[in-house]
């Protein structure tokens, strides 16, 4: 018998934020190593601090969005892109990218969360 995974739990019923979450992962192993946390909410990427994590938003509100990718910059990316940016705190920014597509999970990406996880250390 199978043993579901947290990450199998997470993502049960939802193959294709499933997937895009793959490509993320994918991307972020390809840049280094990074702890995997896995919460009810969302699934967080970690190195000293978090730079990145990846939610469903169907969870809390109606949304035809399968995932958000959440990514930490110590500065404000002004790309169109994003779905929205905050402020949480001085020289922290929190920018949100909403995933319809694994073709969204490109070298623009691939550099954002490059910037992150150098920035984690």
């Amino acid at each position: 018998m199978p043993t579901t995974t947290p990450i199998d739990k997470f993502f049960a019923g939802k193959e294709l934020a499933r997937q895009l979450f793959e490509a993320v992962r994918a991307r972020i192993e390809a840049i280094g190593p990074a702890e995997i946390r896995v919460s009810k909410s969302q699934i967080a990427f970690r190195r000293k601090t978090g730079f990145a994590s990846v939610w469903v938003p169907g969870q809390y509100i109606k949304s035809e969005v399968p995932l958000v990718l959440t990514i930490g910059l110590r500065r404000r990316d002004d790309s169109p892109r994003w779905k929205e940016v905050v402020q949480p705190a001085h020289g922290r920014f929190t920018h949100h990218l909403e995933l319809r597509s694994l073709a969204e999970i490109d070298e623009e990406v691939h550099r954002w969360l490059q910037e992150a996880w150098e920035a984690a250390a």
